[in-house]
C-alpha cells in the first residue's frame, strides 16, 4: 500500500534520459563515459615508454608468442641438430640459445613487471576511489536513516529495533574499522 499517496505527497516522476541515450539511466552512461575519458587522457599522458612497455606486455600475453617461441625454439634445435639438413647449423652446442633464451627471459620479466606496476597502481586507484565512493554512501545512508527517523517521529511511528537503528545513525570512522581489521588479523597470525 501506498501511504505517502494517501498523505497529499505526488507520485515520484522517473528521471527522462538525456537526448542520445541508450537504456542505461543517465547517471550510468555518464559514469561509463567518464571513466572511458579518463583512461584515454591517462593513456595520451603516459610517456613512450611506458606506453612501449604496456604494448609489449599485452603481445606476450597471447598464446600467439608462445607459439612463435615454440616454432623459433624448435626450428633453432632442430637446424642446430642436423634434422632439417638442407639449413646449415650455426650453433651445434646450442650455447648462443641458451644466451639468447636467457636475455630474453630477463627483459621479458621485466616487461612483465612494468605491467604489473602499472596494473597494480591503476588498481589502487580503482581502490581508494571505491573506498571513498562506499564512505559517501555509508554517509548518506546514515543521513537519510536520521531523517526518516525524524520523520517517524513527527508522525508518530515508533520504530521496531531501536537498539540497531542507534548503531545505523552513526557515521562509520574508516580509521577504527581499518584498526579492528588489523587487530583480528595479528589475532589469527
Amino acid at each position: 500500500m501506498r501511504r505517502w499517496w494517501r498523505r497529499g505527497l505526488a507520485d515520484p516522476q522517473p528521471v527522462a534520459p538525456l537526448p542520445g541515450e541508450t537504456d542505461l539511466s543517465g547517471a550510468l552512461a555518464r559514469n561509463i563515459e567518464a571513466v572511458a575519458k579518463r583512461r584515454a587522457e591517462e593513456w595520451a599522458a603516459a610517456s613512450g615508454d611506458v606506453k612501449l612497455a604496456l604494448w609489449l606486455g599485452g603481445m606476450i600475453g597471447q598464446m600467439g608468442f608462445v607459439y612463435f617461441h615454440l616454432a623459433l625454439y624448435g626450428t633453432w634445435f632442430l637446424v642446430n641438430r642436423g634434422i632439417i639438413p638442407w639449413l646449415p647449423a650455426f650453433d651445434p652446442s646450442l650455447n648462443l640459445m641458451g644466451t639468447v633464451a636467457s636475455v630474453e627471459a630477463i627483459l621479458l620479466s621485466t616487461l612483465i613487471l612494468i605491467t604489473q606496476n602499472h596494473a597494480s597502481a591503476n588498481g589502487d586507484r580503482r581502490d581508494d576511489l571505491n573506498l571513498q565512493v562506499s564512505l559517501l554512501a555509508e554517509h548518506e545512508v546514515t543521513q537519510l536513516i536520521k531523517l526518516n527517523l525524524a520523520m517517524a517521529a513527527k508522525l508518530g511511528v515508533e520504530p521496531e529495533d531501536t537498539h540497531e537503528i542507534a548503531d545505523l545513525q552513526r557515521d562509520v570512522a574508516p580509521e577504527a574499522v581499518l584498526d579492528k581489521i588489523e587487530g583480528e588479523e595479528r589475532k589469527t597470525d
